[in-house]
């Protein structure tokens, strides 16, 4: 690392890369996008998925969410591409996690439209994004308590079927940091039997337990890379939302009722058709780490995955860090779960 202080180091890069206006000569206007945009910024994203995840979808209640959020501004935060015609055919964000715990984190989300692609017009965008995040951390830094070990991440998320999202992220400096894989679990093969460990008992999710579900999801993800605090707002969002489903969801409580394990899982039947078969995507699994290395993980899956079959459903879904710490993609696949796709986490370290 640098001996600069982080501020230095942002100050330089907002020095070298200024905000700038994009220009293309498809585009007719750059604007900041509205609620009365999602609609239209659904739709690329739902092109853009067709090719490059087409077993699931982004969906619309996901990007209308981001417009309540209090921690992203649209107005400053968002751009969306216009052509002549008046149709969207590119979105892009710069959104700063809140937490400032630790590494202060951006993350650029968008797309291109698949039939405007490899025309420059990501590059473009990309372009406003990271001025924007260097941007948004350069006010920031000001306002905090800094330590000398304070530092700054950028970070874009590629599949990795999508090669040019990859190299117009790879200009702009970021690089290849880790790896993501998809998995599935066919629910025609027996729920695997695994025994409770000594003291901890599975129950249902229920909505009362909200945010102690929130704090223990913390702790178990303190040592995960790329991991911040979810915060109340956020999480609310998450088990509050239409695809969470509590009667699929476990928690592994200890003999005081504290929550020492989860597995949270959602469904959207939108991803039933272009998966090929009904199925619930697993969002979090996690153990604190005061009671890890005594099996309380794949008891508590084991419990999510009974329930699933149980609903009927067909598939379980879930990503994984290929370099967890905690060793997950080898229990997942000691649970039936089979490698799919992978995406890549690019960063740019600040």
């Amino acid at each position: 690392m640098s001996e600069q202080t982080l501020s230095e180091r942002i100050d330089a890069l907002r020095a070298a890369s200024p905000v700038p206006t994009p220009y293309h000569p498809e585009v007719a206007a750059w604007r900041a996008p509205t609620e009365a945009d999602i609609d239209a910024i659904h739709a690329v994203a739902a092109a853009a998925d067709a090719v490059d995840h087409p077993t699931w979808l982004t969906p619309r209640e996901d990007i209308a969410d981001t417009f309540d959020l209090p921690h992203i501004d649209h107005a400053r935060d968002s751009l969306v591409a216009v052509d002549a015609d008046g149709t969207i055919v590119a979105y892009g964000t710069a959104v700063l996690h809140p937490s400032r715990d630790g590494v202060l984190m951006s993350h650029l989300d968008g797309a291109v439209h698949p039939r405007r692609r490899r025309r420059g017009i990501g590059a473009q965008l990309l372009a406003w994004q990271r001025a924007r995040a260097i941007e948004k951390l350069a006010d920031l830094v000001p306002t905090l308590a800094m330590d000398a070990d304070r530092t700054a991440e950028i970070k874009i998320y590629a599949e990795e079927v999508n090669a040019d999202q990859q190299a117009i992220a790879v200009r702009a400096g970021f690089a290849p940091e880790r790896w993501f894989t998809s998995m599935e679990r066919d629910m025609s093969e027996p729920a695997p039997g695994v025994a409770a460990p000594e003291g901890i008992t599975l129950v249902e999710y229920t909505h009362d337990r909200d945010d102690d579900a929130r704090l223990a999801r913390n702790d178990a993800f303190r040592d995960h890379w790329g991991s911040l605090p979810s915060q109340p707002e956020t999480w609310a969002k998450f088990v509050g939302g239409p695809f969470f489903r509590s009667d699929l969801s476990r928690l592994a409580v200890d003999a005081d009722g504290a929550i020492v394990g989860f597995s949270l899982a959602s469904v959207n039947e939108d991803d039933w058709e272009t998966l090929g078969a009904t199925n619930s995507y697993i969002d979090l699994i996690g153990v604190v780490r005061a009671h890890r290395r005594r099996g309380v993980a794949p008891f508590v899956i084991a419990g999510t995955l009974a329930a699933i079959g149980v609903a009927g459903l067909e598939r379980a879904v879930l990503d994984v860090d290929t370099a967890s710490p905690t060793g997950a993609n080898t229990l997942y696949e000691g649970l039936g779960f089979r490698a799919t796709q992978k995406s890549v986490a690019l960063v740019l370290h600040v």
